[in-house]
C-alpha cells in the first residue's frame, strides 16, 4: 500500500473505536469509580516484581501528548539500593531545612492532617523509583539547542497518564518533590538539558494508615457554559 502524505509528512490513519452513548456513559463511570479509589500512600512494601510492569507503565506515560511532539521527557528508573540510599538522604536534607523555615506556618498547617514529616523511608522501602525529568531541549550536532515546546504543561500530563497506569498495574505510589531537587541531575548523572520534575515511588501495597480524605464534589470543580 503507497504511504500517504500531508505536505509531505507521512501519516498513518487511526481508527477511533466507535462506541454507543450507553457505553460511553458505562465505561465513563467505570473508569471514574475504578480512578476514584487510587489514593496516594507513604508505606510500601519492599517486594519485588517483574521489571516489565514498569517498562509497561513508562509506555503508556510516554503516549501523553507533547507540544509540537516532543516527547520532552526522560523516566529514570531507579532501583539499586545504593544510588536509592542516595536519593533519600539528599532529599531529606531538603525536606528537613523545609520542615524546619522554608514552610510558612499555613502550609505546615495544612500538612499537619497528612502526618508527613521531613522523613522519606519509602524513598529506600519502594523496589522502584521512577524519577522524571523535564527535557527543557534538545542537543543536535554541532551543539545547537533545539527548543521544547510547552514542556511543563507536556510533562505534567505524561505524569498524569504514569499514575493512572501504575494504579491500572494494582501497584500503588507517591508523587514526590523535594525542593530543591538539583541532587537528582548530580546522583543520576543526567545531561544539561534535563531538570528534575517528581520522584515517583512505585511499589506493593501493605496495611498502613491513609489519612481520610474527602474529594471536592463536581459543582465546585466543573463550570458548564451554555
Amino acid at each position: 500500500m503507497e504511504e500517504k502524505t500531508i505536505d509531505g509528512y507521512p501519516y498513518t490513519y487511526y481508527h477511533h473505536f466507535k462506541f454507543s452513548e450507553k457505553e460511553m456513559k458505562l465505561r465513563s463511570e467505570d473508569f471514574y469509580e475504578w480512578m476514584d479509589k487510587r489514593r496516594t500512600v507513604r508505606e510500601f512494601s519492599d517486594e519485588n516484581f517483574d521489571m516489565s510492569i514498569i517498562e509497561h507503565i513508562v509506555k503508556a506515560a510516554s503516549t501523553a501528548p507533547s507540544g509540537a511532539n516532543k516527547q520532552p521527557w526522560t523516566f529514570c528508573v531507579v532501583r539499586h539500593p545504593a544510588i536509592k540510599k542516595k536519593i533519600r538522604e539528599a532529599a531529606e536534607k531538603e525536606e528537613f531545612d523545609s520542615y524546619n523555615g522554608r514552610m510558612s506556618n499555613e502550609w505546615l498547617k495544612d500538612l499537619e492532617p497528612l502526618g508527613t514529616n521531613w522523613q522519606k523511608p519509602f524513598l529506600e522501602t519502594a523496589p522502584y523509583l521512577i524519577v522524571v525529568f523535564k527535557r527543557i531541549y534538545e542537543l543536535e550536532e554541532g551543539g545547537h539547542k533545539h527548543q521544547n515546546y510547552y514542556v511543563q504543561e507536556s510533562v505534567g500530563i505524561a505524569c498524569g497518564f504514569l499514575l493512572a497506569a501504575i494504579h491500572e498495574a494494582g501497584l500503588v505510589a507517591l508523587t514526590h518533590t523535594p525542593s530543591p531537587m538539583n541532587f537528582l541531575s548530580e546522583i543520576l548523572n543526567r545531561p544539561e538539558n534535563e531538570r528534575a520534575f517528581l520522584i515517583i515511588p512505585v511499589g506493593k501495597p501493605v496495611e498502613t494508615f491513609v489519612p481520610k480524605i474527602e474529594r471536592k464534589p463536581l459543582d465546585e470543580i466543573m463550570v458548564v457554559y451554555g
